[in-house]
């Protein structure tokens, strides 16, 4: 049995990811992580789902682990 450790991002990772500053890497974490809130999912204030951003901005993941 494969045990998945979920992986957070933070805005660091995501400025880099999309090429844009931190203060707009917020912004975005902020904006996913009020989409996973309103899909019934826990959130933490300031990181977001690896696999949702990814999912989300390239399009390659298949749900949120």
């Amino acid at each position: 049995m494969v045990n998945h450790k979920p992986e957070m991002i933070r805005a660091e990772e995501v400025a880099e990811r999309l090429g844009i500053s931190r203060t707009s890497a917020y912004s975005v974490i902020k904006e996913l992580n009020r989409e996973l809130a309103e899909k019934g999912y826990m959130t933490v204030t300031g990181k977001v789902s690896k696999d949702y951003f990814e999912q989300r901005y390239f399009g390659w993941k298949e749900g949120i682990r």
